[in-house]
């Protein structure tokens, strides 16, 4: 496996870290995934994932697996780079004025979602996620959307427990967005869609969430074509950038 620049930089310990680190991009890794992914020697690659550890550009989730740390994010918004953000406020306020429901943004974190922007519904009964929230990945319209294009290996470990199915996932991947109704929390529906990065890998699922009452039980035929779209906007924004 290559580092992202494509070529040596010269400095061998730095190229070695960004292997990893790159080999973290794409989901948990164990040591032994680790040396697999990246081609190197199990002691350098332990060596190097305790260093980043100590640094926090790398962190441990529940089963211990290697994970990108939260150092990354930081100096990511520190440095005004995270175009995924910086375009949301104005795509989700626009997603809940045309909708009436609360809009949110979810980016996958291990084997949990976060909410990382949202748009609140502005009166009445709504579904109120606030920012920072951590939800599970086992239900909810945004965690289908966030695993229905995993690769098999990861897809099949997280279909574990989980209040959805494959075949579900796979009528997702079909329509592009997903509907989920009382599987999060009872009373509640939700719709969702994919955002991709400029290597149409999907990055952050967008959503509105609301009452079962107003939503019905077939949110996707109210919701689906303006949440696909406010999707569309943000994956554009992140290939402009």
């Amino acid at each position: 496996m290559d580092n992202s620049s494509g070529a040596s930089s010269g400095v061998g310990v730095l190229d070695k870290a960004a292997l990893v680190l790159s080999a973290l991009e794409s989901g948990p890794a164990t040591l032994a995934g680790l040396v697999s992914a990246t081609g190197l020697a199990r002691p350098t690659a332990h060596r190097l994932a305790v260093a980043l550890e100590h640094h926090r550009f790398v962190a441990r989730d529940m089963q211990g697996r290697f994970i990108l740390g939260p150092r990354l994010s930081e100096l990511a918004a520190a440095a005004g780079e995270d175009r995924l953000l910086a375009s949301a406020g104005p795509v989700l306020t626009h997603l809940r004025d045309v909708t009436g429901e609360s809009a949110q943004l979810y980016r996958r974190q291990g084997d949990m979602r976060i909410c990382v922007a949202a748009a609140e519904r502005l009166s009445g009964l709504r579904d109120t996620v606030p920012v920072g929230s951590t939800l599970p990945m086992k239900a909810g319209s945004a965690a289908q959307i966030l695993m229905a294009w995993e690769e098999p290996e990861r897809l099949h470990r997280g279909l574990q427990g989980a209040r959805f199915t494959a075949t579900a996932l796979s009528g997702v991947r079909r329509r592009g967005w997903a509907q989920s109704v009382g599987e999060r929390e009872p009373g509640v529906a939700s719709v969702s869609a994919p955002v991709r990065g400029p290597s149409n890998r999907v990055v952050a699922a967008v959503s509105v969430s609301g009452p079962i009452e107003r939503l019905t039980r077939h949110p996707g035929r109210m919701h689906a074509q303006a949440i696909v779209d406010a999707a569309n906007r943000l994956s554009e924004a992140l290939r402009r950038g």
